[in-house]
C-alpha cells in the first residue's frame, strides 16, 4: 500500500479543525484564530514534534508508523472507522479489531477531561499510558509518546531510575511485584499477541529484577490500591488508586482521588494552579 499524502494532510487539517481545545482539555486562550486545535497543540497531545506534524499537514512528510498514527486517532478523537481510515490514507492496513487495544473512544477521553480536579489516565492491558488529561501530567509526567515502550509504565519502571523517584523507596519492591502479577495477568489473556511477548522478552533481557520476578508466575490484577507520590513541588500525597474497565478493548480508566481526612486534596488543588512544568521525576 502507499501513502496518500495529499489525502493524509487534508484528514489531518480537517480532523484537527473540528476539535474545540476545552474538548482536548486544553485553554482556549484570549487571541485564538485558528476554529479549532493548533499544530503544535495535535504534535504535544500526540507525543510528536511540532516540525513532524507540520510536514504531515504540508503534505511532505515521511511515512508515520502504526504507533504514530495510533497517538494521532487519540489525539484528534477519531473514532474507530476514522482510526481505519487514517491507517489507509497513511499506506498502512488497519489493525485488526479484535487485538487492538491502542484506541481510545472519544467517549472515554471526554470523561478524563470531565475530571479537571482529579488525576486520571487510560491504560492499555499491557500498561500503555494511551491517554491522561492535565493534572495527571502535571502529578505523573507527560508520557503519552509515540514509541512502543516508551509510553508503557512497567518497561519504564524497571529500566528507568526516575520513574521511581516518584515513590518511596521502601515501596520499591512492592511496586515491582505489583506490576510483573498485573502484566502476567494481561499476559495470560494475551497469550497469541506479538506486542506482549516482544515487551515481556525486551524487559527480561534489560532487568534482572523484571527476570526474577516474571519466573515467580505471580498473577494479580490491580483493582484499587493506596499509593503515595513524592511530587517535587507540591510534596507527598496519599491517593487512592481506583481502576475501572472499560467496557471494550481491554482497557482501563485509573482514577487517583484523595483519601478523606488527608491533606491530598488541597494539594492537589495546588497543583492544578502549579500547572505542568518541567520538574525533576517523571512518575
Amino acid at each position: 500500500m502507499t501513502i496518500d499524502r495529499r489525502g493524509l494532510a487534508d484528514f489531518l487539517r480537517r480532523s484537527r479543525s473540528r476539535i474545540r481545545p476545552g474538548d482536548a482539555g486544553l485553554s482556549a486562550g484570549p487571541r485564538r484564530r485558528t476554529p479549532g486545535l493548533r499544530r503544535e497543540e495535535v504534535a504535544q497531545l500526540a507525543g510528536m514534534s511540532a516540525d513532524y506534524y507540520t510536514r504531515l499537514e504540508q503534505a511532505r512528510g515521511p511515512q508515520p508508523s502504526p504507533q504514530m498514527l495510533a497517538a494521532l486517532a487519540r489525539a484528534l478523537r477519531l473514532t474507530a472507522d476514522e482510526h481505519d481510515h487514517l491507517h489507509l490514507l497513511a499506506g498502512h492496513r488497519p489493525p485488526a479489531r479484535a487485538s487492538v487495544d491502542q484506541h481510545v473512544a472519544p467517549g472515554l477521553l471526554h470523561l478524563l477531561d470531565q475530571l479537571p480536579g482529579t488525576p486520571a489516565q487510560i491504560l492499555s492491558a499491557l500498561g500503555d499510558v494511551l491517554a491522561q488529561n492535565a493534572l495527571a501530567r502535571a502529578l505523573l509526567g507527560g508520557v503519552c509518546t509515540v514509541s512502543e515502550h516508551g509510553r508503557n509504565l512497567v518497561w519504564r519502571w524497571f529500566t528507568d531510575p526516575d520513574a521511581r523517584a516518584a515513590y518511596p523507596a521502601d515501596e520499591h519492591g512492592h511496586y515491582s511485584r505489583v506490576h510483573v502479577a498485573d502484566l502476567r495477568a494481561a499476559f495470560g489473556r494475551r497469550a497469541d499477541d506479538p506486542a506482549a511477548h516482544r515487551l515481556v522478552a525486551r524487559l527480561s533481557a534489560a532487568s534482572a529484577e523484571f527476570a526474577e520476578l516474571w519466573e515467580r508466575h505471580e498473577v494479580a490484577v490491580r483493582r484499587r490500591s493506596r499509593m503515595r507520590v513524592l511530587h517535587p513541588a507540591i510534596g507527598p500525597l496519599d491517593l487512592d488508586c481506583q481502576v475501572l474497565l472499560a467496557p471494550a478493548g481491554d482497557q482501563r480508566v485509573v482514577i487517583l482521588t484523595p483519601p478523606p481526612g488527608t491533606d491530598s486534596a488541597d494539594r492537589l488543588a495546588l497543583l492544578r494552579v502549579v500547572g505542568e512544568q518541567d520538574f525533576s521525576h517523571v512518575g
